[in-house]
């Protein structure tokens, strides 16, 4: 791997690792807060909204740059978001700052790779990025909840920088500096970022001409009979895992009577269960064989339910672990497949614009669920029973309408898994 590689992996751990941790900060600043319980659970969908508002725009201005330069602009833009918190703007509307940062950022990390390295070596990349991002999962979550523990809090709570009255006086208010200087260690590790000397696409004059190309390539992926089985069926996934990182707060503080520090452990351990399903599935399934894994999504919404019966942390724990690694066994061949097609019907950038967009909306969509079920009223069971029914129910009607598509075009589909099983015998 060239130097500059590591820079970038470098760049992503602490970004990453700042925004994981800087949602339990926010969690835990909303409840010291006294806000209501839908505004934490509100969280994750104002993370997801400019990712979906700005969908059409964003690859075209990570081409528009070089790329370490839009990876420092995001970060730089996440470190105003945690300003906004500190000064005292409502940490939904900051948040969303961050988001807005986390979407620039995306196509950016990954559009890199193609430029840096060459094509014998992107796969190893992306298994590297991918196994580093879930390290900076797990590691950010923990680091959040013990940044707004007592024990660590306090002791930075007792520095006093002399002279300057920094205003910081909660445990959540000292995690989100800290994290500050996390997001700008990020920045620094970008300005090294080497140019890669490709050359930069300029931004239309009017970027709203963007706006109907991205939508006919959303169209196109929607239409193709295993395009819109593997974008439902991710979508669904990254739905679900998203909003979970917040599902399991709620659901440890009302079964298990946790705080914000114990609780964020467990989230940890979801995403400890995608990595292992993960990998087991890189290693036994093939591009053909991902439709089979539609039933794992209905257990996966059972699962979510099955949570409000559990009152055992060490029930908990490999519980938690089961569902993480449902989530990972099947994203990895549904992902496989739909960036298959996706680079067959419209090259892999766009694939990867369509597929950002349609998930985020995903993660948004729950997201509001969730937290207008809170808002009326409905208990942390209640709620997660819904969600949990919503997405059995889902994956149910995903998996009839692949079977629908089997039996109205089985030579198209026979033909396509053909291709699929040609291009990638062995997974």
């Amino acid at each position: 791997m060239k130097r500059g590689f590591y820079t970038i992996m470098s760049a992503q751990f602490f970004s990453s690792l700042a925004d994981n941790a800087l949602f339990i900060a926010a969690v835990e600043l909303l409840k010291t807060s006294k806000a209501p319980t839908w505004q934490a659970a509100a969280l994750v969908p104002m993370f997801a909204l400019f990712y979906v508002v700005l969908a059409p725009f964003v690859g075209a201005f990570a081409d528009a740059m070089p790329k370490g330069k839009v990876m420092f602009v995001s970060n730089a833009i996440k470190v105003v978001g945690c300003v906004l918190m500190l000064v005292g703007m409502h940490p939904l509307m900051a948040y969303a700052v961050v988001g807005l940062g986390a979407a620039a950022y995306s196509p950016a990390k990954y559009g890199i790779l193609t430029e840096l390295l060459p094509a014998s070596q992107l796969v190893k990349a992306n298994g590297w990025i991918e196994g580093l991002t879930i390290a900076s999962i797990i590691l950010g979550i923990l680091l959040g909840g013990q940044l707004v523990g007592q024990s660590v809090a306090s002791r930075m709570l007792a520095f006093d920088f002399p002279v300057i009255d920094t205003g910081i006086d909660t445990p959540p208010e000292a995690a989100i500096f800290v994290l500050i200087f996390i997001y700008i260690l990020a920045a620094w590790f970008n300005t090294r970022i080497p140019h890669t000397g490709v050359e930069m696409r300029r931004m239309p004059s009017n970027p709203l001409a963007l706006v109907p190309d991205f939508w006919i390539c959303n169209s196109r992926l929607w239409r193709d009979k295993l395009g819109q089985i593997s974008l439902a069926t991710t979508t669904l996934i990254w739905g679900v895992s998203g909003n979970l990182r917040y599902i399991i707060l709620a659901w440890s503080a009302a079964a298990l009577s946790y705080s914000t520090t114990q609780a964020s452990s467990l989230s940890g351990v979801v995403a400890l269960g995608t990595a292992v399903g993960a990998a087991v599935a890189s290693v036994r399934m093939r591009l053909d064989m991902a439709a089979g894994v539609m039933p794992l999504g209905i257990v996966m919404g059972v699962l979510v339910i099955l949570m409000n019966f559990i009152g055992n942390v060490w029930v908990a724990a490999p519980f938690l672990i089961l569902l993480g690694a449902i989530a990972g066994f099947m994203v990895v061949p549904m992902n496989a497949l739909l960036q298959h097609r996706g680079h067959n019907l419209m090259g892999a950038g766009r694939s990867i614009a369509v597929q950002n967009f349609n998930e985020q909306a995903c993660i948004l969509g729950l997201g509001a669920f969730y937290s207008l079920s809170a808002g009326m009223g409905m208990s942390a069971f209640g709620a997660i029973t819904g969600f949990g029914l919503i997405v059995a129910g889902v994956m149910w009607l995903i998996q009839r309408w692949h079977r629908s598509n089997c039996a109205k075009y089985p030579e198209e589909l026979e033909h396509l898994l053909e291709i699929a099983r040609h291009d990638n015998p062995h997974g």
